[in-house]
């Protein structure tokens, strides 16, 4: 396994250098993914434990079907778990993979916001652990519950749980994206405000697509959505548009 070395965008790399920095990026990845996983795995009792304390008390109690189940369902659960504790560092490595094949005025655009992604992610698990799965929760118990005999299957619910929180961090990416779109010069403030209606739409399509199949989860998780597309566009007309002359003078990727 090579040891990994910055990479200017200037350096020319042969094919085997490239393919070798890939593999060497996915091993680090996967033995980040593998401790990250012993961890959860090793404290998978409170990792359960936090996973079911948004249910009313009398539900926390779920339910296995099969002999397995319960082992599967831990690991399925810690599995989750790694994956989100170590989505930093992954994203860091594939990011670092990707950036020599950038331009120094694209790198100057781009670096700032890979701080600002694991943060991100992390206010969007945040919000979807106390604010949109409690609410859904609540929603979803309780609909026509003199109808049904509700039982929760672990299985389920775990995969449910997961899911959302892992949405709730993608979907919290909103300004990196519009404003990767600006500083790279790929869409303009004004474009974004003219299209405020068709973006509007997407978000609320989004927001249907994301886990969560009630009218109540779909409502919270599209009003962060619609926040932070506005806060995009706020960012983009303070932040995000390229001021100095050398960059002025650079032609933009819509004009190539």
């Amino acid at each position: 396994m090579a040891k990994l070395k910055p990479v200017s965008h200037d350096e020319h790399l042969s094919l085997v250098d490239h393919l070798d920095e890939l593999r060497s990026r996915i091993i680090y990845s996967l033995v980040c993914l593998g401790l990250a996983f012993a961890v959860c795995f090793w404290q998978s009792n409170v990792i359960l434990d936090l996973a079911a304390a948004p249910l009313p008390e009398q539900y926390q109690a779920l339910t296995v079907l099969a002999p397995t189940e319960a082992f599967m369902t831990t690991v399925t659960v810690c599995a989750y778990a790694a994956i989100i504790v170590s989505a930093p560092f992954i994203s860091y490595q594939i990011f670092a993979y990707i950036l020599p094949a950038f331009s120094p005025r694209e790198r100057r655009a781009i670096l700032p916001m890979l701080v600002v992604i694991p943060l991100l992610f992390l206010a969007g698990v945040v919000f979807a652990y106390f604010i949109v799965l409690p609410a859904a929760i609540k929603f979803l118990l309780n609909f026509n519950e003199a109808q049904f005999s509700i039982e929760l299957r672990a299985r389920e619910y775990y995969s449910f749980f997961s899911m959302t929180l892992i949405a709730g961090g993608v979907v919290f990416q909103v300004p990196i994206i519009v404003l990767a779109l600006v500083r790279l010069r790929i869409m303009t403030v004004q474009q974004l405000r003219k299209n405020r209606r068709y973006a509007y739409l997407i978000i609320a399509v989004l927001a249907a697509a994301l886990p969560g199949v009630d009218p109540i989860s779909m409502l919270i998780e599209m009003v962060p959505l619609l926040l932070l597309y506005e806060l995009s566009i706020l960012l983009a007309r303070g932040i995000g548009q390229p001021k100095d002359a050398a960059d002025s003078q650079l032609p933009s990727i819509q004009e190539n």
